[in-house]
């Protein structure tokens, strides 16, 4: 089993262990003194060009699977989340970090576009079309599929795991859009998040039921506790919610986003519960999984009239960006997916190999 390193107070991401020159020299900065100006800004910032360069010249898929970047980002957008352990809040604005930042948001931006096709659309009701197109069920059996019928839970426990980064502080990256919305448009964003956060109940908020999974699953469910295990991929996964949500320019990417996500959750949340009852797991264990099934029947409607369609009515010229966020979303997934399933079947562990080691099992809390 491996050891991890974690957050004392169990709120905030630990710093994670640096995966190339470019978050060394991040975590130098992050964990230095606030009040002089770091002599490694400019190294910092030629790090990551260099990064994004190396990375760029193999094609989108090698910068969206780049450990680097995407760690890199993953560290600089956490510091507008709950912030990294031991490191100074002041940080947030630093005009320094920020240039870096968006040096490596222009980079995934474009890489994100260059993933998937470009198709404007033309209306609300073709865009709501497109996205019952897009997300309609695959054919071909996939990750639900395999942990519905021959998943172990050792595996369920790695999927916990890779997505924890994202579930643990779920609906907070589609929250960034609610003030850069109106009207309608914002009244269905603001339906959908109220469930998200349980409703005004504590225990029902969707990332303290996913930290209930993790824990009687025997995981840490300290935030980020398993940063360093999490592959690049599904790290571009939250930072691409992440960029679209804090981007006021990206606003329709972000609702299209979260339609395509609420879009494509009962079915694969229905299967993800099946397997865990076929594995006797605890109550406590399917808890995240049941409540999903129920309240994203109710929020797929929503999001795709309501919220893009809405949208996309109000202001035409989004229709492109709206389709953007929801074919990137599906299109990640599908990457994070696939990559999951190819090393289950082989035999291999699916999460990020930090000592050489084919096959580990997860660490428990």
């Amino acid at each position: 089993m491996l050891s991890f390193t974690h957050a004392t107070d169990g709120s905030r991401m630990p710093v994670p262990s640096a995966r190339g020159p470019l978050t060394d020299a991040l975590s130098a900065v992050l964990l230095g003194d606030h009040a002089s100006t770091p002599d490694e800004l400019p190294l910092l910032a030629t790090l990551a060009k260099s990064a994004i360069h190396e990375a760029a010249a193999h094609g989108p898929e090698a910068l969206v699977g780049d450990d680097d970047v995407q760690l890199a980002l993953t560290m600089l957008y956490e510091l507008h989340y709950r912030g990294l352990h031991g490191v100074d809040d002041r940080w947030e604005w630093h005009t320094g970090l920020l240039a870096v930042r968006l040096c490596l948001e222009q980079a995934l931006e474009a890489a994100l576009r260059a993933l998937v096709d470009d198709d404007a659309g033309t209306s609300a009701a073709d865009v709501v079309a497109t996205l019952h197109e897009l997300t309609e069920p695959a054919r071909k059996p996939g990750l639900a599929s395999y942990l519905a019928r021959r998943a172990e839970l050792e595996q369920f426990r790695e999927l916990l795991v890779v997505r924890s980064v994202y579930h643990l502080k779920e609906a907070d990256p589609h929250t960034w859009a609610i003030p850069r919305l109106a009207g309608a448009v914002k009244a269905a964003m603001v339906e959908i998040q109220t469930d998200e956060y349980g409703g005004g109940r504590p225990e029902w908020v969707h990332a303290a039921l996913f930290a209930q999974s993790m824990r009687a699953l025997g995981l840490d469910d300290s935030y980020g506790a398993y940063v360093d295990l999490v592959p690049a991929t599904s790290l571009a996964v939250v930072n691409a919610m992440s960029l679209f949500g804090l981007t006021r320019r990206l606003r329709g990417a972000v609702v299209g986003h979260l339609a395509a996500f609420e879009m494509t959750s009962t079915l694969p949340n229905k299967r993800y519960a099946q397997g865990l009852r076929r594995l006797d797991a605890p109550d406590e264990a399917i808890a995240y999984f049941d409540e999903h099934v129920e309240a994203d029947a109710v929020h797929e409607q929503i999001a795709a009239h309501d919220l893009a369609g809405g949208l996309v009515r109000d202001e035409p010229t989004l229709a492109g960006d709206v389709l953007l966020g929801a074919r990137v979303a599906l299109a990640l997934d599908t990457l994070v997916s696939d990559a999951m399933v190819a090393a289950w079947k082989s035999g291999r562990s699916a999460l990020r190999s930090t000592t050489g080691g084919a096959r580990r099992r997860v660490a428990t809390a």
